[in-house]
């Protein structure tokens, strides 16, 4: 087994085995997995999450890893949209899993119309002064 080094000093445990372990766990994820993670991807590979972010992030990695890696986001993204779609999937594990990808249910409101009609409206509160021999606004 050949290991790269990694930018601090130590040996990479990506080799051709990971590979291997990687293209099964994408070809096989729907055995345990209603959809791929990033997480079931390194545990296939027997590391850490951050190790695997690490391999994509620093080119430790082959393009065909990355290219596995691509996919399980992608096939995430995929099934997500597919049985969020359908009601298959529970709607707030599915909701909170597509905040991964970018989506999100902020609502911006504008208050002003866009031809200019309407105006904003200025409040102004006044206060009571605290004594109690003079109650005039001031």
């Amino acid at each position: 087994m050949v290991t790269k080094m990694s930018r601090g000093g130590r040996p990479t445990k990506y080799n051709k085995e990971v590979l291997k372990k990687a293209q099964d766990y994408l070809d096989n994820y729907k055995d345990s997995m209603p959809v791929p993670t990033v997480v079931g991807l390194a545990k296939a590979c027997e590391v850490a999450t951050n190790t695997v972010y690490n391999w994509v992030k620093n080119g430790h990695a082959c393009e065909k890893f990355l290219r596995i890696f691509t996919r399980v986001e992608q096939d995430q993204h995929e099934e997500l949209i597919k049985h969020g779609l359908l009601g298959t999937f529970n709607p707030a594990i599915t909701k909170m899993m597509l905040t991964k990808h970018g989506y999100s249910d902020r609502q911006e409101i504008d208050h002003q119309s866009s031809d200019g009609t309407m105006k904003p409206t200025t409040v102004t509160i006044v206060a009571v002064d605290g004594d109690d021999d003079d109650d005039s606004v001031h």
